[in-house]
């Protein structure tokens, strides 16, 4: 068995007429393929509005197990050392 890793895993996406004749000017321009300029689009949403999503989906988890603050003690808290460090 090769232990060489696949480098992609080939997908049947549906993509409006509108947006497709974009992706298809810039793979023109570009001189790339379609395929490429959809990857880099993807990334450019995951590395943005998607890590949003996940990093509020990890605090939703951390509040459901419990591993959260009330937000009023911090702010006690910080007003507390604020205090202390002005004395």
């Amino acid at each position: 068995m090769s232990k060489q890793k696949k480098l992609s895993d080939p997908i049947t996406l549906r993509i409006p007429l509108d947006v497709l004749d974009e992706i298809e000017m810039i793979a023109n321009v570009t001189e790339r393929s379609r395929s490429w300029v959809m990857v880099r689009a993807m990334k450019a949403y995951l590395a943005l509005e998607g890590r949003d999503i996940l990093h509020a989906a990890e605090g939703q988890r951390q509040i459901a197990e419990g591993d959260s603050y009330d937000l009023n003690d911090v702010l006690d808290e910080l007003d507390s050392d604020a205090r202390s460090n002005a004395a």
